[in-house]
């Protein structure tokens, strides 16, 4: 690991100010450290910003704000966020070791990186993500918990959030500071796909701090769920997951939230499947049918093609708990 100096910002300024002058936040350290540990990421100074917006308010239409350094665990109990976003505290609890939780932040979770094996293997694999220009092993190698959308030929890596996921589904808004001042910007533009660059991971101006992330109003999230498939019963990271919520007035869906994890580098919103569902009957037919139209222009590999019917599958079977419409 390489030697850095630590300090504690006073409040965003102070944050703001260090890094101008190259510190890397630090929040619950869950991901940042592992970094630092294998070699992946070198920094000569940290600041950390766990003592900055760790609260959650109501705003005055009815939704939320969550502060960026509100723990995980805090996040996933608070009352108000299991009544009426009940898919954000699941996929929350699915989430790694209850340790974890209790450390891990709102900010650092949108901001941590993948979990590919090449991009933490320093010693022996290509990684254009880590070392552009160098190559992907991904894409030849042993790919099964890859992405099947919204991938390239210079990486194939995906995002491993699962708070994220519902998040993308819920419209939620992420709120920005920076030495340009503050902004805000819809979470689903957050990441960005990798295309030729995949070293540049979210549209963040150098120095940016995440201060809070913002929860529209949505009546019907309150019979919301998330679902994560994994090769264990925990502690690992989703083949697939998916966070969904349907309203449905007279037998048809009047609207319906779906996001994906675990399938492409960010959060994935099902914006094809939603298309699909709106105005139609609220069907086993019509929730495979949309399902399908969501995977029609999916890039399997070699190891990973099972994600499309599994995926295919988990939302058909999660739109019809949701409604009584089981098969």
């Amino acid at each position: 690991m390489t030697p850095f100096t630590y300090a504690r910002a006073n409040d965003s300024a102070d944050a703001l100010a260090r890094a101008s002058a190259g510190a890397k936040y630090l929040g619950g350290g869950t991901n940042l450290v592992d970094l630092l540990r294998e070699t992946v990421e070198r920094h000569d100074a940290l600041v950390d910003v766990t003592g900055l917006s760790a609260e959650i308010s109501e705003t005055e239409d009815g939704g939320l704000l969550i502060g960026a350094e509100v723990r995980n665990t805090a996040l996933a109990e608070d009352r108000r966020v299991r009544e009426r976003y009940p898919m954000l505290s699941r996929a929350i609890l699915a989430g790694a070791s209850a340790q974890i939780r209790n450390m891990a932040t709102v900010g650092g979770n949108l901001l941590q990186r993948t979990r590919c094996t090449y991009f933490y293997d320093t010693a022996g694999s290509r990684c254009n993500k880590r070392s552009p220009g160098s190559g992907c092993d991904a894409v030849e190698g042993f790919n099964r918990i890859h992405a099947i959308l919204g991938a390239s030929d210079k990486c194939v890596a995906t995002h491993p959030s699962d708070m994220a996921v519902p998040m993308a589904a819920l419209d939620a808004i992420v709120h920005l500071k920076g030495a340009g001042g503050d902004r805000t910007l819809p979470l689903r533009e957050l990441h960005r796909l990798p295309g030729d660059h995949p070293e540049i991971e979210t549209v963040l101006e150098p120095g940016e701090l995440i201060t809070a992330v913002e929860l529209p109003p949505l009546p019907f999230a309150r019979t919301s769920t998330y679902r994560k498939v994994r090769d264990r019963a925990s502690y690992a990271f989703a083949l697939i997951s998916v966070a969904a919520a349907i309203e449905v007035e007279d037998g048809r869906v009047k609207d319906v939230r779906l996001a994906l994890g675990g399938v492409a580098p960010k959060p994935w919103r099902a914006e094809k499947a939603e298309a699909a569902l709106r105005g139609q009957p609220a069907t086993q037919a019509t929730f495979a049918q949309a399902a399908a139209a969501e995977f029609a222009d999916a890039r399997p590999l070699k190891d990973n093609a099972f994600k499309v019917p599994l995926a295919t599958r988990t939302i058909a079977a999660m739109l019809g708990e949701l409604t009584g419409e089981t098969a």
